[in-house]
C-alpha cells in the first residue's frame, strides 16, 4: 500500500523519508509544482541480499527486489538481484514483448541465453531480446555474492536519440 509524505507518494520501509521529503521542498521552491518524480533507497550492495521479493510468492526468494512495484514506472521495469556464491535461479524464462538488460555489478557469475553460457562479472552488460531463454547463477567460487540489475523494458522502440526532451541552458543548477 502506498504512503505519502509531505505529498509525495512512498512506500513503509526502504523509502529515504527525509531525501523524499528535501526532494519536494527542493521542487516546491524552484519549479512551482511537484515534478513527477519519485526516489526509493534501495540500499548499498551489501544490503541487497536482505531484501525478500519477487513477481509472484511462488517465485520470491531472498536477494530479489522488483523496484517497479515499488516506483510507478510505466515503461521500464527494474529488480536488484544478489546471489550467494553457488546459488542459482533454478528456472530458464523467455519473454516475447520486452528485453532485458542485466548489468552486473560484483561477484562471478554465469547466464545461460539459448545454448550459450557467458560469464559475467563488474561491468559485464548483456542485452536479451524477446523469444531468447535465459538463466543465471553466481558460480560456486565467486569471490562475494553475484550483485546486478536487470532492466525491463518493452512497447515502443527507443529513437538513437531522445527526440522528445527538452534543454534549458539558462536554468540554474540548484546546487
Amino acid at each position: 500500500m502506498c504512503e505519502t509524505y509531505a505529498g509525495v507518494p512512498t512506500l513503509p520501509g526502504r523509502a529515504n523519508v527525509a531525501g523524499i521529503a528535501r526532494s519536494a521542498a527542493l521542487r516546491a521552491r524552484y519549479s512551482g509544482a511537484v515534478s513527477d518524480y519519485q526516489v526509493l533507497e534501495i540500499g548499498g550492495l551489501d544490503e541487497w541480499r536482505e531484501h525478500y521479493g519477487g513477481f509472484r510468492p511462488a517465485s520470491s526468494r531472498d536477494g530479489r527486489r522488483v523496484v517497479d512495484h515499488e516506483l510507478a514506472m510505466q515503461y521500464i521495469g527494474l529488480t536488484s538481484n544478489a546471489y550467494e556464491p553457488g546459488e542459482e535461479a533454478g528456472y530458464w524464462h523467455t519473454h516475447a514483448k520486452i528485453e532485458e538488460l542485466y548489468v552486473f555489478l560484483q561477484g562471478s557469475g554465469q547466464m545461460g541465453l539459448d545454448d550459450d553460457i557467458v560469464d559475467v562479472g563488474p561491468g559485464t552488460a548483456v542485452r536479451v531480446g524477446q523469444g531468447v531463454w535465459r538463466t543465471w547463477r553466481c558460480v560456486p567460487d565467486s569471490p562475494e555474492e553475484l550483485r546486478w540489475l536487470c532492466i525491463r523494458a518493452g512497447g515502443y522502440a527507443l529513437p538513437e536519440f531522445p527526440d522528445d526532451g527538452e534543454r534549458d541552458d539558462d536554468r540554474p543548477s540548484p546546487w
